[in-house]
């Protein structure tokens, strides 16, 4: 039950002084239904009302406050022109206009005669120094009603400025003090305030640094919402491993005899990595781990020892990718592998139908499938396991979390490997992934060739095609990628169909084209035809960026590179360089490149290590969409900036870690401010794990 004393912050914003039905409905509009958004909404910026200079050394442009006495009203003269009212102090005559007036209301307002303070910017026109509706109108003995520094919030059609900030301030009105859940050495280490009087200097600043990246208030706020998702997901892994998985043991003999057979030597990576995965499937708890690795850093070798332990200890593996192609891919890759060691592979995809789809279900019913490979096929209805030991789950941020919940279902609590070739920045691996451990692969193996990487004008277009007939002529292969299938009229992008038509008329049936809408099967032939050699240049959608897999590619042409992000074009450069033959990326963009399109065309540029491609992107792009993140459950954060606030989130971390060891229920002093903390950021799942409710 969520405790009563945060009650008032989940009631409407009706409830709140001021806000009737109209006014509640526009709040709706900025996202704040409760009173709890309004707290936790916000400010863009800050105004600055402390400068109070005579009217005459006004600056063009400044917020100030002025007193002046009311000289007289000027009605507007014709439709369209503004109502005046003119006014002066010591120094000269100020001008307050006013389009759409109500003469009666600022008769009232401004009485001639009278003093008044007014602020607002100021503007040099016509010789005059004027302001166009003044933000404040007091009495003079009301002056300290006009607040020094103001927030300012985003806003609606309809919501007046005025209307939001005393609905705001309704809000603050409710807030109660709430007992302190940070560490009392860690709180006075860093300086913060309480979380109430932060909220209040947040709403009604007197600095104007209190929305800086280090200011105390912000740092203070955004640290309990980093804490509150980290002690979620702390209590999650807790909760998850209090119950019984399988401790999977094996004698070695099928582990050892994929890596006997193994065409190459494992990297120091790929056997530290795996010793990790062994030490968990060993434990009685279940594992939840996250392997990351760079493009070509070997994450499917990993994946074979750890299906073969699996299969040792007398279960079975399913591989879940996201895709057809990159289903097949993985079966491809680990057939041979697999094979070696004397398991049986099978793959299920949405293409199986009728008795091929009942053998392939009967096989695994029956035990006789040791490892399949397939895509959201796998978690369908019908589709049961003899006994599922291993799940791993590829490129999991293009699936939803109920599909892995799906999955895991057709075990009893079987292991799970989810594996990602997109290296992940710590502090998203931390903010998404913080109930995983988090294994990574940062060698690649031996035999890969350095991508040499170029980033050239649209204007060389014919330079790229002749060196492209040149690679067809000596027998090469490479892509072409594009970032749109067909001409869109309101987005300027090359079309691959249109690329495919200008590069076929010149070079003939050695060019494919390959993308997203077409039929599984024609994909599946037109990645076969260029992996045998009968396509040399495919004409492509990001629909290659994983699961191909031709150590015969040499070039890799981006056209209109700069439209991409960071990741998904070094994913698309993993597609080349997978031989020791010299491989070479094209980077095609329009001019002119925009301050971030150029960052990130030179950062590829100058190197291809993905982890810090990884930060590079994060930092460029801030919240974005890296990963998909949306799918992957990145929370919407009110106060925190991932991108940024790094150090705070390694302290929530370690934080959450401590509490969730010393008191996984939360019952002792400060473990009942903590649940207030998760209830107040909505982490409702992980107080449902608590055993005392």
């Amino acid at each position: 039950m969520r405790p009563q004393i945060l009650f008032p912050l989940f009631a409407d914003t009706s409830a709140l002084p001021g806000v009737g039905p109209k006014v509640a409905e526009n709040l709706q509009k900025l996202n704040a239904s409760r009173v709890l958004d309004l707290l936790f909404m916000m400010p863009v910026s800050l105004i600055d009302r402390r400068a109070s200079p005579g009217v005459a050394h006004a600056v063009d442009g400044q917020i100030a406050s002025f007193k002046i006495e009311i000289e007289k009203h000027i009605p507007a003269p014709r439709r369209g022109l503004p109502y005046r009212v003119r006014g002066q102090d010591d120094t000269g005559f100020l001008t307050l206009s006013w389009f759409h007036a109500r003469p009666d209301y600022l008769m009232r307002q401004l009485p001639p005669g009278e003093t008044r303070i007014v602020c607002g910017k100021v503007e040099h026109f016509n010789g005059e120094i004027q302001m166009l509706h003044p933000d404040y109108i007091v009495k003079f003995q009301d002056a300290d009603d006009i607040p020094a520094i103001e927030a300012v919030y985003p806003m609606t059609q309809g919501l007046a400025s005025k209307t939001l900030h005393k609905a705001i301030a309704g809000a603050l009105d409710r807030a109660p003090e709430l007992s302190e859940w940070i560490d009392p050495g860690l709180l006075a280490k860093l300086g913060w305030p309480s979380w109430r009087a932060a909220l209040t200097a947040l709403h009604q600043p007197t600095d104007l640094m209190t929305l800086e990246q280090e200011s105390p208030i912000r740092c203070r706020l955004a640290y309990d919402e980093l804490l509150s998702r980290q002690l979620a997901l702390a209590l999650v892994r807790i909760h998850r491993r209090s119950k019984p998985g399988m401790a999977l043991v094996g004698d070695g003999s099928k582990v050892r005899a994929i890596l006997d057979s193994a065409p190459f030597t494992p990297t120091g990576a790929q056997t530290r990595v795996f010793t990790e995965i062994e030490a968990d499937m060993a434990t009685p708890e279940r594992m939840t781990r996250l392997l990351q690795g760079d493009v070509g850093a070997g994450k499917t070798f990993v994946a074979a020892l750890a299906a073969a332990r699996a299969i040792e200890a007398g279960g079975q593996c399913a591989l879940m990718a996201p895709t057809e192609i990159l289903a097949r891919q993985h079966a491809a890759s680990l057939k041979p592998l697999l094979k070696s060691a004397g398991l049986r592979l099978d793959i299920l995809t949405g293409r199986d139908k009728g008795q091929t789809r009942a053998d392939i279900l009967a096989k695994l019913g029956r035990g006789e499938t040791d490892v399949i490979c397939g895509t959201h096929a796998l978690f369908q209805e019908g589709v049961e396991f003899k006994s599922l030991a291993l799940v791993i789950i590829d490129e999991q941020h293009r699936f939803g979390v109920s599909d892995r919940l799906k999955l895991t279902a057709k075990g009893a609590r079987p292991d799970l490997l989810v594996m990602t070739a997109t290296p992940i920045p710590r502090s998203l691996a931390l903010a998404v992934y913080g109930d995983m451990d988090i294994s990574k692969l940062d060698e690649k193996p031996p035999g890969r060739t350095p991508v040499t990487t170029r980033v050239l004008p649209l204007v060389r277009l014919e330079d790229v095609i002749t060196r492209l007939g040149q690679l067809i002529k000596d027998g090469g292969r490479g892509y072409w990628v594009c970032p749109l299938v067909e001409e869109s009229d309101k987005v300027d992008l090359a079309a691959a169909e249109e690329r495919y038509a200008d590069l076929k008329a010149r070079f003939g049936d050695c060019i494919g084209l390959i993308h997203g809408r077409m039929p599984a099967k024609e994909k599946e032939r037109l990645s076969l035809a260029f992996k045998a050699g009968d396509i040399q240049i495919l004409v492509a959608t990001t629909v290659v960026e994983v699961g191909m897999d031709v150590p015969e590619a040499s070039v890799m042409v981006i056209e209109q590179a700069e439209r991409f992000g960071l990741a998904q074009l070094h994913q698309l450069r993993g597609r080349v360089g997978r031989s020791e033959r010299a491989s070479s990326c094209l980077l095609l963009y329009k001019s002119p490149l925009g301050e971030t399109a150029r960052k990130r065309l030179e950062t590829l540029r100058n190197t291809d290590d993905g982890f810090v491609i990884a930060e590079t992107d994060w930092k460029l792009r801030g919240m974005g969409d890296l990963l998909g993140v949306r799918q992957s459950g990145l929370p919407h954060n009110h106060f925190a900036r991932l991108e940024s606030d790094t150090e705070l989130l390694e302290i929530a971390n370690t934080q959450a870690r401590m509490i969730a060891q010393a008191d996984p229920d939360l019952v002792g002093k400060r473990g009942k401010a903590l649940r207030q903390l998760l209830y107040l950021f909505e982490q409702d799942q992980a107080v449902r794990l608590l055993s005392s409710g």
